[in-house]
């Protein structure tokens, strides 16, 4: 009787330091995955501020170009048909010719790419910053705590404004004058 409770105690033993392997393993695993995914996460936020930049800065400068280039054609249709040696009296002449319009929809178009591409800057700084959580749960919580509490935490940027820095420093806003 004293052999087999040897023998169970020592297969007991045997399974517990296999389970408590088998978790660690997996523990430390979980840990370089969300470590990798940081880093990962980092560069993608980088690439999409990059883009925002670029398309915003772009879109602007064809919405100057239309603008600057519309004033030249206007001003100088304006200027043609009401100088004096255009035959015709030139202060009724607008009420017959129509003149050239100028489009909105390019600052239009500008604004909802700033919108969307904010959003989707915001959304991916939003991911990063679930990594992180998700790091510090790991690092933090029993079981996982065991084997990985430990291990440096995430150091992620995250892309602010200085108003914003203010602000939260201050824990006040009390200027909120948009113009």
């Amino acid at each position: 009787m004293h052999k087999i409770a040897v023998w169970v105690i020592i297969a007991v033993i045997i399974v517990v330091a296999l389970i408590l392997t088998v978790m660690g393993i997996g523990y430390k695993n979980r840990e370089v995955e969300l470590r990798n995914q940081s880093v990962a996460q980092q560069e993608a936020n980088k690439n999409i501020y990059d883009k925002t930049w670029k398309v915003v800065q772009m879109k602007a400068q064809i919405a100057d170009k239309y603008a600057g280039e519309f004033k030249e054609i206007y001003t100088g249709l304006m200027d043609a048909r009401y100088s004096a040696d255009s035959g015709n009296n030139p202060a009724f002449k607008w009420i017959q010719e129509q003149s050239p319009n100028f489009s909105t929809e390019l600052y239009k178009e500008l604004g909802d790419s700033i919108s969307g591409l904010r959003a989707e800057f915001a959304r991916v700084q939003n991911r990063l910053i679930d990594i992180k959580r998700e790091h510090e749960n790991l690092r933090m919580k029993f079981p996982s705590k065991l084997f990985v509490g430990k291990r440096e935490a995430l150091d992620i940027q995250i892309v602010t404004s200085a108003k914003t820095e203010e602000v939260f420093n201050s824990e006040r806003e009390d200027n909120v004058d948009l113009f």
